[in-house]
């Protein structure tokens, strides 16, 4: 199975959630290698400035928040199972 590209960039968030907590709740970080380029009051702008030194699909951008709700999806159906 092939892993994600960005899988590495997203570990690293995991890795340091408590600490980019402390420094930078509720900004979005982009990451790339190992490293946080910046942080942006905004998903767009983060996006947008970054994309003016960095190719789009090489960083990660990433809400920073304590625990999983700023990377978890929960999808609700009506569909009925038997």
């Amino acid at each position: 199975m092939r892993k994600s590209p960005l899988a590495d960039e997203f570990q690293y968030y995991l890795d340091h959630q408590d600490e980019l907590v402390r420094q930078y709740d509720g900004k979005f970080v982009v990451i790339k290698n190992d490293q946080i380029l910046g942080a942006y009051d905004d998903e767009l702008t983060a996006v947008t400035e970054t994309q003016k030194s960095e190719k789009l699909g090489t960083f990660l951008v990433q809400k920073v928040s304590g625990g999983a709700g700023d990377y978890t999806q929960t999808f609700h159906t009506r569909v009925v199972f038997s």
